[in-house]
């Protein structure tokens, strides 16, 4: 398993000296350092950050692909740690329509350097209505959480549903991974319908992507 960890770093090392080419939204070159500054992070708080390593990018993509490509409304990224799935969606949809929350402030000035023209907020998603609220928006389409919501309490884990939903609607989608075997939100406890989306087992470890949407009973 630390063989494993290991190779997925240094993959992670390797593929973040890359620049973005082509793709919406512009992406600087991560400097080589970030993997471990974000292994550093989970050694410190690991209810916090919740994986050993940024994801990889066919867990990003996955996630990113749950995205609608052909649409307007703003997307918000909850937990971006290093920009693993930021740049995912980066290639998915242009730069105006994404808005990332970090709460560690480490890891958000990673973000910032990584992505200068992207709008990236310091703040908790348990207030993601107040921190969207000066830029003017009251809606969005979409929320893709990277946070660890099973290592969460449970009224943590309902703020952040409260929240995101109130910002989405009945038609919006929460874009949830997890490592777990089980869904990592209690579907009829908070009132949602979920499924898999996508599995993806080049990552370490493996990790399914959930799409989750408000039951309508509860809406």
């Amino acid at each position: 398993m630390v063989g494993s960890i290991v190779d997925e770093l240094s993959l992670l090392l390797n593929t973040n000296r890359r620049s973005a080419t082509g793709k919406p939204g512009r992406v600087n070159a991560a400097p080589q350092p970030e993997a471990a500054v974000f292994f550093g992070r989970w050694l410190r708080a690991p209810h916090h950050i919740g994986a050993v390593a940024p994801s990889s990018r066919y867990l990003a993509r996955a996630m990113a692909k749950q995205v609608d490509l052909g649409g307007t409304d703003m997307v918000v990224e909850l937990g971006g740690g290093t920009g693993s799935v930021t740049k995912a969606l980066l290639e998915r949809i242009p730069a105006e329509r994404l808005i990332v929350v970090e709460r560690d402030e480490r890891l958000y000035h990673i973000l910032r350097r990584r992505f200068p023209h992207l709008r990236i907020l310091l703040g908790d998603a348990r207030q993601l209505g107040t921190l969207l609220r000066p830029l003017g928006i009251g809606a969005v389409s979409a929320v893709v959480s990277s946070l660890p919501l099973v290592t969460m309490p449970k009224r943590i884990r309902q703020q952040i549903v409260e929240q995101s939903f109130a910002l989405m609607g009945e038609a919006g989608r929460f874009i949830q991974f997890t490592y777990s075997l089980t869904s990592p939100l209690a579907r009829r406890e908070f009132g949602l319908r979920g499924r898999v989306a996508a599995r993806v087992w080049l990552n370490v470890p493996p990790a399914a992507v959930w799409s989750f949407r408000r039951a309508p009973a509860a809406a």
